[in-house]
């Protein structure tokens, strides 16, 4: 599988009827695929596996620096597979293929892919870079709450985006299309907090029968509905400064 992210629940599915399932991850201009993994049962986490031969990954800040196990970061891929650049395009070239910093001659793609490495030493992919948001001074991965959301037993396809129905009200809503009866918001909640920082928790949970897609399958999140949020109990559940 390769070409857009393999949900978790649709590759387990898979396992049963195949004789082997492997997931693969790798953009265009690394001609074309970087990393693979097979799937298995006990897969908690669709991941993308390892570097495939005469290929480096690596996870690193806005400065290039490597980050450690599970600390967020964009994916750069290096290696023989890297191509020579955009034809005509010189500015876009450069901006796309950094040198690299560890020696001369080779280069790095930046992806725009977030990931991070586990603990077992494969790779998860996050999603865009470009839906990184800030919000009350937090910078927030969207996609890493949407990978967390997902692993939950009662959630078979999530999508966590920020709305302001309100101006200067800025919130986190997570759509979830469950896996059977909607689990309980509080639940939900009680499952992010064990891998996430309390201010990347959403403030509201809106149950879905589907995700709205493009054409070419990505989410078209411009058609998620509004909240309805005073209906929703989270307000009555706010509590205020209490300094």
């Amino acid at each position: 599988c390769g070409g857009e992210a393999l949900p978790r629940d649709l590759g387990i599915a898979l396992v049963g009827g195949v004789g082997e399932l492997w997931n693969m991850y790798g953009p265009t201009e690394t001609t074309i695929w970087s990393t693979l993994h097979r799937v298995t049962r006990t897969d908690g986490v669709m991941s993308i596996g390892h570097p495939i031969a005469n290929t480096q990954v690596y996870v690193v800040d806005s400065k290039l620096r490597a980050l450690p196990i599970g600390v967020a970061g964009e994916i750069f891929i290096a290696g023989d597979g890297v191509t020579r650049g955009y034809l005509a395009r010189p500015e876009l070239t450069a901006e796309k293929f950094l040198p690299d910093p560890h020696a001369p001659g080779p280069r790095w793609y930046r992806t725009g892919d977030l990931g991070r490495w586990r603990t077992d030493g494969t790779l998860e992919c996050l999603g865009r870079s470009d839906h990184q948001i800030k919000m009350r001074g937090y910078r927030i991965e969207l996609g890493e709450i949407e990978t967390c959301l997902a692993a939950h037993a009662g959630v078979e396809r999530d999508v966590v985006i920020t709305r302001e129905d309100q101006p200067g009200d800025v919130r986190l809503v997570a759509y979830v299309v469950p896996r059977g009866g909607m689990p309980a918001a509080d639940a939900l909640r009680d499952h992010l907090r064990r891998s996430l920082p309390e201010y990347m928790i959403p403030q509201h949970f809106v149950e879905m029968s589907a995700i709205p897609l493009l054409p070419n399958g990505k989410i078209k999140r411009k058609a998620l509905p509004k909240t309805a949020l005073e209906t929703e109990g989270v307000i009555r559940d706010h509590v205020g400064p209490l300094t």
